[in-house]
């Protein structure tokens, strides 16, 4: 008998036929010995709509409200699950994040996990309970309802298998694993058997909608495998587990894109210490994640600083950089939307040289201009225009023989 996890993402429970489909993979995992906590995601489209709701009344809703409001979402799908369970002769119940003991902090609408308590789970595992849990959500230290933002239903899994010490932790959604790169715009991208948490790590940071990044540092830091598979199908996925010798050999592992990202530039600001904290300690201290950032000198002293941030939080980065520029008497503030993240990945780039190269190469070919450029010791990223990001990709993954032979 063994304890497993499992998430089933919106896509999964998006209506009450794929409800009864899960309902039925739950009960055959019940079925077979095995004690079952299951974590859902609110219902396709739901979360969308209530944040379109929100914005009808207000372009910033009061962020506290928004994560009352978003958390409805699951509570509706945990409780419709419990009762298609139950309607099957399965006992089940449903708790949401803050009953599950999920404690976060305070950063509304982002917050993170501290600790799980998972005492209620325990004693509903105790006497043969199906455990639905409410994911994306818990409550801060006052008890105030907090969301872990998009995708946090894979933080809120991970974190609950690390806390139960379960045996597996599997990931059910629209796709049947992890793939060399998004197969709806590369047709000739390969599933992936395994890969690395670093790399794993690497490819959700970096606009791979699989797993949620924090989901991926949680199974990390714990040493939690993780098997992501289809929720409409029963062949097997990929594994997410430790690096081994293996996957050093493959140079580059998959390519991945990023249309969610937006670009900030001030111009003309003084060119002197500190200008940088400056400009970016209000955009951290409104929880606004930065990722590129560059430099570029110009004469007389002056200078351009150049960021990235996520394109829901582009309106608010401006509004605070337009702010920070009158008061460095800096020049005027652009902004793009228009542009997308293209990067090239894999644990084998350590010890091979040639991989940048063959990336700008590649892309020259193809007429694409790299706007700026950031690396890691597995990943080299670059912002292009977005208009050009199926073609980058297509021809990136074809660059670096991850093409599926045919």
């Amino acid at each position: 008998m063994a304890l497993i996890v499992q998430k089933y993402g919106g896509t999964s429970v998006g209506d009450l036929d794929k409800i009864r489909n899960v309902a039925g993979r739950i009960a055959k995992t019940y079925d077979q010995g095995n004690n079952v906590v299951v974590i859902l995601s609110a219902m396709g489209g739901v979360t969308d709509k209530l944040i379109d709701t929100a914005e009808k009344i207000t372009e910033f809703p009061d962020k506290r409200e928004m994560d009352v409001l978003l958390a409805t979402g699951e509570q509706t799908t945990v409780a419709l699950m419990a009762i298609t369970l139950k309607s099957m002769g399965y006992k089940a119940h449903s708790i949401l994040g803050h009953q599950a003991e999920v404690l976060t902090d305070n950063q509304a609408g982002k917050a993170r996990i501290l600790s799980i308590g998972a005492t209620r789970i325990r004693k509903l595992l105790a006497h043969k309970q199906i455990v639905i849990v409410a994911g994306f959500q818990g409550a801060d230290s006052k008890g105030h309802i907090t969301t872990l933002g998009r995708g946090g239903s894979d933080t809120s899994a991970v974190a609950v298998a690390s806390a139960i010490e379960a045996d597996q932790c599997e990931i059910y959604t629209d796709v049947d694993g992890v793939y060399t790169a998004d197969p709806n715009i590369c047709s000739r991208a390969r599933k992936l058997d395994k890969i690395s948490y670093d790399e794993m790590l690497e490819m959700a940071s970096l606009g791979a909608k699989v797993l949620q990044i924090r989901s991926v540092e949680f199974a990390m830091k714990y040493n939690v495998p993780i098997h992501v598979r289809s929720s409409f199908n029963e062949e097997e996925g990929t594994m997410v587990v430790n690096e081994d010798a293996n996957m050093e050999k493959v140079i580059v592992s998959s390519v991945t894109h990023n249309k969610n990202e937006a670009r900030i530039t001030l111009l003309k600001i003084p060119d002197e210490p500190g200008i940088a904290s400056k400009i970016l300690s209000p955009i951290s201290e409104a929880g606004i994640i930065v990722d590129i950032i560059i430099q570029n000198t110009r004469s007389g002293n002056m200078t351009d600083l150049t960021f990235t941030v996520s394109k829901t939080d582009f309106k608010a980065a401006m509004q605070i950089s337009k702010q920070t520029a009158s008061q460095i008497n800096a020049g005027e503030v652009v902004g793009d939307e228009n542009i997308a993240k293209i990067s090239v990945i894999g644990v084998g780039m350590r010890s091979h040289s040639g991989v940048a190269a063959k990336m700008f190469a590649t892309l020259a070919a193809e007429n694409i201009n790299i706007l700026l450029i950031s690396t890691s010791e597995i990943r080299i990223s670059c912002i292009i225009e977005e208009k050009y990001t199926e073609l980058a990709v297509r021809s990136l993954h074809t660059a670096f023989d991850l093409d599926e032979k045919k």
